[in-house]
């Protein structure tokens, strides 16, 4: 499995000083407490942590999906704060993919329907023989005809990859793209994000509970409390077994204290 951190000095993705906190007085949550980070052009990131760490609600606000309470997002050199909805709204169907856990199909379009919805929602004309090359990718030549109810989970998460993938986005946010996948196909999944990294240099961050599906990626950044307290080049899925393990013991020890 290739790994390659930091291939490119390029940034994709940069948060600065990043709070989100839901509700207000005593009974408000702060899911991000000044979170900095940056993701560079052509790698894969896992972000990891416990229930309640913050780990999508990162995702969320660095994708533009959630307003941060304070702090700043920047897709290239684009900051989001400064973006009303409708140019926030353009800005992530031309610029950012999304691939979920559920798949968020449509169930009454067919697989190319569903693939080059992103780009008739922004009213832009497809690219054949870039989307010959995703649909191949894929894998789904053969079932472009077909709608979501007639294909196994793992085709239609395959389906959903290819429509991040149909706009050329510069970074792909995951958020457990394998939680409803057996080992197998998730395997599947997987590598194709991986390859998506490394033969057109995409970015992609994930957010997963797995650490064999972390142990896919450049890097593993793991949160806790709103903060990142991991970040580093993956060590593989026993040692980020471990270093999940630890930090769920040092949780109940402080909440015992």
């Amino acid at each position: 499995m290739a790994v390659n951190v930091g291939r490119s000095a390029e940034t994709a993705v940069r948060v600065g000083q990043l709070t989100r906190t839901y509700g207000t007085g005593p009974q408000a949550v702060t899911a991000l407490a000044g979170v900095d980070a940056e993701f560079h052009r052509g790698t894969f990131t896992a972000v990891m942590g416990p229930s309640g760490s913050g780990k999508s609600t990162l995702l969320q606000t660095a994708a533009g999906l959630d307003r941060p309470t304070s702090g700043q997002v920047w897709i290239g050199a684009e900051e989001l704060s400064r973006l009303s909805e409708t140019k926030l709204t353009k800005l992530r169907r031309s610029r950012i993919g999304f691939v979920f856990q559920a798949f968020n199909l449509i169930g009454a379009l067919n697989v190319e329907e569903n693939i080059l919805l992103p780009l008739r929602l922004s009213g832009v004309r497809p690219d054949p023989a870039w989307l010959e090359q995703v649909i191949g990718r894929v894998g789904l030549a053969d079932r472009l005809h077909h709608r979501p109810a007639e294909l196994s989970g793992g085709q239609q998460q395959r389906v959903a990859i290819a429509r991040a993938l149909a706009t050329r986005p510069e970074v792909i946010f995951c958020d457990e793209p394998t939680g409803a996948l057996d080992t197998q196909t998730a395997s599947e999944v997987l590598s194709l994000l991986r390859s998506v990294v490394d033969e057109t240099q995409q970015t992609v961050i994930m957010v997963t509970h797995d650490p064999v599906a972390a142990s896919y990626a450049d890097r593993v950044m793991v949160l806790a409390d709103g903060r990142i307290v991991h970040d580093t080049p993956q060590p593989g899925a026993q040692r980020i077994a471990e270093q999940l393990a630890l930090l769920g013991r040092r949780q109940l020890a402080t909440q015992g204290s």
